[in-house]
């Protein structure tokens, strides 16, 4: 039921993209299958989240297939001298690795092997649909959304003392070093989450189980469920209202590689050295090429995904996850592509779906419902209030300021009761009677 769900929700992207001159998810990402791949590490992340159910042998057997076809593919590429047009020079073996294994699934495996080895799949197959989707969804909001709502988020932003223009100073002074690693960061938040989930699901080809709740889920529901408020509440970012454009922002290319300044759209090229003037906010018509994706910020609830879902690894995990989260923040702010309050709206919005998820996994016992319910409300609130009362709050930001983050903590509070109560119980591991093995018990969550 799930699979077909999901091929019709592509389906129906797929339509929409193309009713709109360009190509949707489901072409970008079978044209991968010979075409250099927009992603390469983002396939062969892909590909080793399929590879945690197989043996260790498979694993090594699947990485040495998809590294060969790799190379047949830059060889014949060399030979007709076609080159790499902009892709990946790597990432189609990853993509057909993956798609063998869907047949031996189907043709060569039954019963609960046919069924693990195809989550596997799923798992991958779903990862790399995730970024198709999400670059469908961004070219859609810029078709669909003439108009912005910047100038309110940017009034709001006022009670939280302009966050974006504040980091964006600090980032630009930083110079080339600081800029570099932050985009490095922000660029590369899916393999983060990969790395998160690797450690999650180590045992799954042990106990050929999954655990009931991993990252993954999770960052597929805030990639399927987030960007309906990017239509419902279209805003751009600092950057691109209030700054000087978008020659160097790299998901307009996909659809628009000749752009090269939206700047002229902008209501004045100020940021982010000066703070926008207190008016009356109004919709502003904006282009047809620059995404609307700021309301929630999705990054921020990705990364805030990784932090909660980071507590119970190792040290190492558990600071990389920390580090991930904070300079996912700074760099979201200091680039320009979000203001203060999306990051709010992201981190309740990643909370809800948490608490969400587990309310599900709990058979939605009352805890669990009240605190999804509660989260869900807050992130409703935050978002009409930053429509309606940005004015009141520009004007009275002693106020207005610690209330938003007061709600933000709120959420975080609910959200840890809910999370301990539901936390599964310890488990020790125990011997098989007869045999020196020790047998480690079914992994339910690795989650904090």
């Amino acid at each position: 039921m799930a699979a077909v769900v999901t091929l019709g929700f592509l389906a129906a992207l797929e339509y929409a993209s193309r009713s709109h001159g360009q190509a949707g998810p489901l072409t970008n990402q079978l044209r991968e299958l010979v075409m250099p791949p927009d992603s390469g590490g983002m396939l062969y992340a892909a590909l080793a989240l399929t590879m945690l159910v197989l043996t260790w042998r498979q694993r090594w057997l699947t990485l040495a297939a998809a590294v060969g076809i790799d190379l047949a593919f830059l060889l014949v590429r060399w030979a007709a001298g076609t080159g790499t047009h902009g892709g990946h020079p790597f990432g189609n073996g990853a993509l057909w690795a993956l798609i063998g294994w869907a047949v031996i699934a189907l043709t060569r495996r039954t019963g609960g092997e046919r069924t693990l080895l195809l989550k596997g799949v799923a798992l991958g197959l779903l990862l790399m649909a995730g970024r198709k989707t999400g670059d469908t969804w961004l070219f859609l909001t810029s078709q669909t959304r003439p108009t912005v709502l910047d100038e309110y988020v940017a009034t709001a932003d006022h009670a939280l003392g302009n966050p974006s223009w504040l980091v964006g100073r600090l980032v630009t002074a930083t110079g080339s070093v600081g800029f570099n690693i932050l985009d490095t960061v922000y660029g590369q938040l899916a393999v983060a989450a990969v790395v998160v989930a690797l450690y999650q699901l180590r045992h799954v080809a042990a106990e050929r189980r999954f655990p009931r709740h991993h990252l993954v889920r999770t960052f597929l529901v805030i990639g399927l469920v987030g960007p309906a408020f990017y239509m419902i509440f279209p805003v751009v970012g600092p950057l691109f209202a209030f700054g000087s454009g978008t020659e160097h922002w790299a998901p307009i290319a996909l659809w628009a590689p000749d752009i090269h300044a939206a700047g002229n759209w902008a209501v004045a090229d100020i940021w982010p050295t000066t703070a926008p003037p207190l008016t009356t906010p109004h919709p502003i018509p904006f282009d047809g090429v620059t995404p609307r994706n700021c309301m929630p910020s999705l990054h921020t609830a990705w990364a805030t995904a990784i932090f909660i879902h980071s507590r119970r690894g190792p040290r190492a995990l558990r600071w990389a996850g920390t580090f991930w989260l904070i300079a996912t923040l700074t760099a979201t702010l200091g680039f320009g592509y979000h203001y203060g309050v999306d990051l709010i709206a992201g981190v309740v919005f990643t909370l809800t779906v948490e608490a969400g998820l587990r309310a599900y996994d709990a058979g939605w016992n009352r805890p669990a419902l009240r605190t999804t319910a509660y989260g869900a409300m807050v992130f409703a609130a935050l978002l009409l209030t930053y429509r309606y009362l940005p004015v009141p709050m520009a004007h009275h930001p002693w106020l207005a300021g610690p209330l938003l983050i007061l709600a933000m903590l709120s959420v975080i509070h609910a959200y840890l009761r809910t999370a301990a109560r539901l936390r599964p119980p310890a488990v020790p591991a125990q011997r098989q009677p007869g045999r020196g093995a020790t047998v480690r018990p079914p992994v339910t969550s690795d989650v904090a």
